[in-house]
């Protein structure tokens, strides 16, 4: 009785890995497998089959030729995942085109292809991409959005550095899709896309996000003394002159715009606990606050309630001509009156 209890655990168990392991390979060859959707849609029919087979010889009491047969395949198709490799040179969306260039010369920074695009719509916009220059001994502030377009647990974050003669400049980690690409999270863990990482100005990036898109974004500002700061700014574009050198792929779990900010951060502030609140993404700014790292003497309700700043973004586009669009959407940020001196360490 014992015995065929656990012979039947054990082939329910290898039924399972069966099956996952045949839906995750029917996902790869939908997101992979070169050719039209109908050559995609077969190459999945037949693994499927393949995997029906696999069960079916298993139940029958032929548990090694079976398993002999699937593992075969299985491997065979792990080798040609393989040879699935990111690429810089694909017909890339305008908004991903170009890629990050920095040169530093002591305190000054330049970077090329810093993007100021005119969004009208996600499809009619003006593109500008620019050459500017920072001084990172007048970097100030640190603050990061949150933008959420699906629930609370999904969103996707972008960090800005501010800089006390007024300028800001605004990182994102984000696919580099090609040009009639949307993003797919799903997509996101079969390599579909490779990984960019974008430099922007403020009323690209994040009025993209609230006056075109209809995204509601939140900003915090990040307790960081000025040195840590400097680093932070630094270790960004180190990421961005590997992605010029190597191409990596985006992956929606392991290799997102929330997950990659963390891999930064830790090497700034050794120790930094991993959290399940940075796969969550929507979720980063309770593990911000919780590991002190938010502006001091608020709650998070309050901090969360003072930074949303999609009304304040939306009203820019009814303000005065030359309205200065990071200064309008940090009307009332908790911890903004300090941006003219180095901010003390967190405690």
């Amino acid at each position: 009785m014992i015995r065929a209890i656990l012979r039947f655990l054990g082939r329910f168990a290898l039924t399972l890995a069966v099956l996952l392991s045949s839906l995750w390979a029917c996902l790869a060859l939908w997101y992979q497998f070169p050719g039209s959707v109908a050559v995609k849609a077969g190459a999945g029919v037949l693994w499927a089959a393949f995997g029906l087979a696999a069960l079916a010889l298993l139940w029958r009491g032929r548990l090694a030729r079976a398993l002999l047969s699937y593992v075969v395949g299985f491997a065979l198709l792990l080798g040609w995942w393989s040879t699935v490799l990111p690429s810089q040179n694909r017909v890339w969306a305008d908004d991903v085109s170009r890629q990050l260039h920095a040169h530093i010369d002591g305190s000054i920074v330049t970077l090329d292809n810093v993007r100021n695009f005119e969004w009208r719509s996600d499809t009619d916009y003006t593109q500008r991409w620019e050459t500017r220059q920072y001084d990172l001994d007048r970097l100030r502030s640190v603050d990061v959005s949150l933008s959420y377009w699906t629930g609370p647990a999904i969103a996707h974050t972008l960090v800005s550095f501010g800089f006390d003669d007024g300028q800001f400049v605004t990182f994102s980690i984000e696919i580099r899709k090609e040009r009639g690409e949307s993003f797919s999270s799903v997509g996101g863990f079969f390599k579909q896309f490779e990984t960019s990482l974008i430099a922007a100005d403020e009323h690209d990036i994040l009025r993209v996000r609230t006056n075109v898109r209809g995204e509601d974004v939140y900003m915090y500002r990040v307790r960081l003394p000025q040195p840590e700061m400097r680093s932070l700014f630094l270790a960004y574009l180190g990421e961005g002159a590997a992605l010029v050198r190597e191409p990596s792929f985006y992956n929606t779990l392991t290799a997102n715009c929330t997950t990659i900010v963390y891999a930064l951060a830790k090497r700034i502030v050794p120790g930094l606990p991993m959290d399940w609140r940075l796969l969550a993404s929507g979720y980063l700014p309770d593990y911000l606050f919780d590991v002190g790292g938010l502006t001091p003497g608020y709650s998070m309700e309050a901090l969360r309630a003072a930074g949303r700043i999609t009304d304040r973004a939306i009203a820019t586009d009814k303000a005065a001509p030359g309205t200065n669009f990071p200064k309008a959407i940090r009307q009332g940020l908790p911890g903004v009156e300090a941006t003219t001196q180095a901010p003390t360490a967190a405690k």
